[in-house]
């Protein structure tokens, strides 16, 4: 760590190297000393030899001498300076635990060098000529505590990375690091990232980890971190725990406890073994009138069957599955899976020009709903594209490849490329998440979840999604309300695509923050050829108008169906936060199986559970990849979904119907609560 602490004085370089290498000698000398003077943290500056400056409070009889010895340039200081720092060493070890806190608490904070404008500060990089800069190891305890501190630190390959300076600049928003703070966001990185962005990562590395990490529960999920004093409480508070369940009075082992214990245990166990096999039935909700316990029943019931139906989520298990899919991953990667199929992508552009070519034959002659269907048509297919340049799974550039996206979706589709990337890169980090995922956030229009019963809070939106009285009735019916909303869907797009430009909800830095404006200038290029070009000049009169707006917009909608088809119908449970990237992407995503003939049509969409494995990957090569990851399914014990189109669908239609009629308990229970409030209230009068 020296060469992070740029010392103007040299002769100070040697003597605190030579501190840190020497490993002989009284205990701690070889490594204490640097760790010393790694807490101390001081920086000096790199040109002239002014006096350095403290990044901490430290004692001023400490301070006043080592500035004077790093400001002197005898040689003959090193001596008294290395007596100093061993000193010093001595003082710290005293207690483990005071030199953890101080260590902690005393790492220097990087200044943020000044960049070229719109660009991130580059942090953690070695100066030229300088050798590689090394990283120190970190405790899961001071990582916890640099959390709790408000930092963001998330874990790649062993790395532990400091990313808040990147936040700001992450073109995907921060939404999708905000999910992996605390996480070990390897899988996720690697899926989502190509190599040169991950080496960027880099730069923000602070120290290392060693062995398997446990995951933390993300703060943005609520989960909750302790400082060093936090955590040195509980530890005092469990040293008496354990002292007083080792004392004297302590109860001796019990043979009939024991007994009753294990007892109480199997009549447990019985109980479960018992339970039905849907709490959404109606003796259910007659049993526990309580609205909110019944839907916490529900959860429990999910969350068992997937425990059931799934490897266990347990860090060790889970490890292996990680391994494997690093082994499939490198697979996909050594039979060139990642390369584009050029050719295919050009037939795919004969077909979008031949669609949109006969859309304005037909408008010329008059057939006004037959050229909205071909104009439908090259939408829905356009999309496909779209989505593979959003991934980065064209030219894996990531400017080349936003371009492409933003002339197909802004220039052509009049919808916003930056905002759908910005939603979807959530989704693709925590799929089928009640409260996080957006995907299939619809309140009050459709649930997908017994949880979207509760008014969950959308981490995504920042805001309540309500169970409100409009709810209480849509969802009622949704099974049979799904199409239609959907056939409408791309209205609500326009609105949401202007939202986020008009609002400049993209990034405002870094490498995307231009990508506004260019959408901006395709939005009126789209509204101008569009909506003066083929709506105003091209149809003559108001009725026609409207059977072309209508026809050309229900065309394309059978892609919303394709979209939500994949995950709709999937789990939703929680099993907490040491599953791995593979297992919830299988568990949450289903695919559909169709003719190679057909893959037009579904644009990949047919394979989304392949796509959530490797989001990148060129659409073209998603069948050959399936293979492969159906061995993987069936090498660490994951069940592949995979359904035809029409079964597909009447999956999501039974999941929708099944939300309708929780609703409709929860609904009971809720009156039945209301009711014997009134009627206790009629038998126990008030006294004045």
């Amino acid at each position: 760590s020296i060469d992070s602490l740029p010392f103007a004085n040299t002769n100070a370089i040697l003597a605190i190297s030579t501190a840190c290498v020497v490993g002989q000698g009284p205990r701690g000398l070889g490594s204490v000393p640097c760790l010393t003077l790694f807490a101390v943290g001081f920086r000096c500056d790199a040109v002239t030899p002014a006096p350095c400056t403290p990044l901490v409070r430290a004692p001023s009889t400490d301070y006043e001498v080592i500035t004077r010895l790093l400001r002197t340039k005898s040689t003959d200081t090193q001596g008294a300076y290395f007596a100093f720092i061993y000193t010093l060493s001595q003082r710290l070890e005293k207690s483990h635990r005071a030199r953890n806190r101080f260590f902690a608490q005393s790492r220097p904070r990087h200044r943020q060098p000044p960049g070229r404008p719109g660009e991130p500060p580059i942090m953690a990089s070695s100066t030229v000529g300088n050798p590689p800069r090394t990283y120190p190891f970190m405790s899961r305890g001071e990582i916890e505590a640099l959390i709790a501190d408000g930092r963001n630190i998330v874990i790649l390959n062993q790395h532990v990375l400091r990313v808040d300076p990147w936040l700001p600049y992450h073109p995907g928003g921060d939404k999708a690091i905000l999910h992996m703070v605390g996480r070990d966001a390897t899988a996720e990185i690697e899926a989502l990232h190509s190599e040169d962005a991950r080496q960027q990562m880099l730069r923000y590395r602070i120290g290392r980890i060693q062995g398997l990490w446990r995951n933390f529960t993300p703060p943005i999920r609520g989960g909750t971190f302790r400082t060093l004093a936090e955590m040195e409480e509980d530890d005092e508070v469990d040293s008496a725990k354990e002292r007083d369940s080792s004392s004297p009075s302590s109860r001796s082992p019990s043979p009939v406890f024991d007994v009753d214990g294990q007892a109480a245990i199997r009549c447990r166990g019985a109980d479960q073994s018992e339970r039905p096999s849907s709490v959404s039935s109606q003796s259910t909700a007659d049993a526990d009138v309580d609205g909110m316990s019944y839907l916490d029943a529900i959860t429990r019931e999910h969350i068992s069957l997937d425990l059931d139906k799934y490897p266990t989520p347990d860090p060790e298990t889970q490890a292996r599955i990680v391994a494997k899919y690093r082994e499939l991953h490198q697979r996909v990667r050594d039979e060139g899976l990642y390369q584009c199929d050029t050719m295919a992508y050009a037939a795919d552009c004969c077909r979008y020009v031949a669609f949109f070519a006969i859309s304005l034959a037909c408008l010329h002659f008059g057939q006004y709903a037959l050229g909205g269907v071909f104009l439908g048509l090259m939408w829905h297919q356009l999309v496909f594209a779209a989505h593979d340049a959003g991934h980065m799974g064209i030219t894996h550039n990531y400017n080349v490849d936003t371009v492409i996206g933003i002339v197909i979706a802004d220039f052509v589709g009049g919808l916003s490329l930056g905002w759908w990337k910005r939603n979807h890169n959530v989704h693709h980090i925590v799929t089928n998440a009640p409260e996080h995922d957006p995907d299939i956030e619809h309140m009050p229009l459709f649930a997908v979840s017994h949880r979207l019963l509760g008014s969950l809070r959308s981490t995504y939106y920042d805001r309540v999604m309500k169970y409100d009285a409009a709810a209480k009735v849509l969802l009622r019916i949704q099974a049979w309300t799904y199409y239609p909303f959907l056939a409408l869907g791309r209205f609500n797009l326009y609105v949401l695509s202007w939202d986020y430009l008009l609002a400049n909800r993209g990034p405002r830095k870094g490498p995307g923050a231009w990508h506004r404006w260019l959408e901006l200038v395709g939005q009126v290029f789209f509204w101008s050829w569009f909506g003066y070009g083929i709506l105003y000049k091209m149809i003559p009169d108001g009725w026609s108008r409207f059977v072309f707006v209508m026809v050309s917009h229900v065309t394309s909608s059978p892609l919303h169906v394709q979209i939500v088809l994949s995950h709709f119908a999937m789990s939703t449970a929680d099993l907490g936060p040491h599953e791995s990237f593979a297992q919830r992407m299988l568990r949450t995503t289903m695919d559909i199986d169709c003719p190679p003939w057909l893959d037009f049509v579904h644009g990949g969409l047919q394979f989304q559970a392949i796509h959530h494995l490797f989001p990148r990957l060129p659409r073209h090569n998603l069948r050959r990849t399936q293979k492969l990851v159906q061995a993987f399914c069936d090498d660490v014990g994951i069940p592949y979904a995979l359904y035809g189109f029409a079964d597909g669908n009447k999956q999501v239609i039974s999941r929708l119907s099944e939300v309708s009629r929780q609703a409709a308990i929860l609904a009971k229970c809720q009156r039945t609560i209301a009711v014997s409030g009134d009627f206790s209230g009629h038998h126990h009068p008030h006294h004045d």
